[in-house]
């Protein structure tokens, strides 16, 4: 076990508590198992590694945190391990990328069941359906969702301002007073064209000329390895998903016509929607689906987006303009909580409220016989009445 202590210790010389992920505050760490899932390079391992270092310290002795796929489990399982952790005085085990250890949810199980007194707490890829392991945990573990950084997140992530959340029902009603708080203090466009195009992810601080080519690795690795772990691709399918992930890129927001695309990539039409879902699932992709209809993985989506826009750069090196706006209300929207659908005129709606995309120029034509509309506008600072900027929804989480 000395072995694992060791990488452990070497992990948290580098762990600060300069800035935490929202998801920390509304996590209830007290819960027996917690799984925490969020697309590669949003932070999962950071925020297990500060509740290590910060919340029960690192040499009180309760916490234990090891990687799925470290050379520990070559000759050891994860319930031997906390076994023997629970046996050294151990309370809480964490574990990194759960979805790379082979019956991952059957051990968890023997874990929660044989030793209540040990509390687990596990990442996963985004694409893990932690409920339909090969055993039931579905009574036991609370799940979490870490997307990537709100713009909100990236400027007090980057030292430029602190700002908190905001809901929609604020940005709704007294948009013009948050947005002249904030551009008191700082100047919101710059900083958000830099945002959309490499801010998402917090890796982009291990270099921004390199952040692009290292997102086009982890489209690779979420294809070639998580879904490779988790849906059993192969090199030959992992092919074809890449291929049908460049032609929604190409034209996002994509309105799929399944049998073309199953003409084109020489696959079977369920299994073209099925590859959409995992990677919707594996947060490569949004998808959309027109107010009143039922959603189901046996459906077509109306509407395929990215699922953000650093992913439109990463892929296509010129991305539409109307597409980016379009992709990052989606993407905060979604990551906010809410369910978003396709109304029957406008772009978006959320509770009630049909809200238009568009330039600063945008009229309120497609949306004014709406009972209930808001106008996002790019390219501008300040709004005014039902017309808002569309930077502020970046502060809803």
């Amino acid at each position: 076990m000395q072995a694992i202590l060791n990488f452990q210790d070497t992990l948290l010389q580098s762990i600060n508590n300069d800035f935490r992920r929202y998801l920390h505050d509304e996590i209830n760490w007290d819960q027996r198992m917690i799984g925490i899932k969020g697309p590669r390079g949003a932070g999962k391992t950071t925020l297990l590694l500060q509740h290590l270092k910060y919340d029960l310290g690192p040499h009180s002795g309760k916490g234990l945190y090891v990687t799925a796929d470290h050379t520990w489990f070559y000759n050891k399982s994860l319930l031997d391990t906390a076994m023997e952790w629970h046996q050294q005085g151990g309370e809480v085990f964490l574990i990194d990328e759960v979805h790379k250890y082979p019956n991952w949810s059957r051990e968890l199980k023997n874990i929660y069941d044989g030793l209540p007194q040990m509390k687990v707490i596990f990442s996963a890829s985004s694409a893990l359906d932690i409920y339909r392991g090969q055993a039931d945990l579905s009574r036991r573990v609370i799940s979490y969702s870490l997307p990537g950084l709100s713009l909100r997140e990236y400027l007090a992530f980057t030292g430029v301002a602190t700002f908190p959340p905001i809901s929609l029902m604020e940005i709704r009603d007294r948009h013009r007073e948050i947005s002249q708080e904030i551009v008191s203090v700082i100047r919101p466009l710059p900083f958000f064209t830099k945002y959309l195009k490499s801010c998402y992810l917090p890796i982009f601080t291990e270099g921004e000329n390199e952040y692009l080519p290292k997102l086009e690795q982890i489209i690779n690795a979420v294809v070639d390895t998580d879904l490779a772990y988790i849906a059993s691709y192969n090199a030959g399918t992992a092919v074809k998903v890449k291929k049908l992930l460049g032609v929604v890129a190409e034209s996002a927001p994509f309105k799929p016509n399944i049998s073309a695309l199953s003409n084109k990539l020489d696959i079977p039409r369920d299994r073209v929607l099925e590859y959409i879902y995992q990677l919707r699932d594996a947060r490569l992709l949004n998808v959309l689906s027109v107010v009143g209809k039922g959603v189901s993985r046996l459906q077509k989506p109306d509407k395929i987006f990215l699922e953000n826009t650093n992913l439109s750069y990463a892929i296509h090196p010129i991305p539409d303009k109307g597409n980016l706006r379009e992709t990052f209300l989606l993407g905060q929207l979604l990551n906010a909580g809410f369910d978003v659908f396709e109304p029957h005129s406008g772009g978006f709606l959320i509770d009630g409220i049909t809200i238009e995309v568009g330039g600063k120029t945008k009229s309120t034509k497609q949306v004014r016989d709406e009972v209930s509309y808001l106008i996002a506008a790019d390219d501008i600072e300040l709004g005014f009445g039902t017309k808002i900027p569309l930077w502020l929804f970046g502060f809803m989480y």
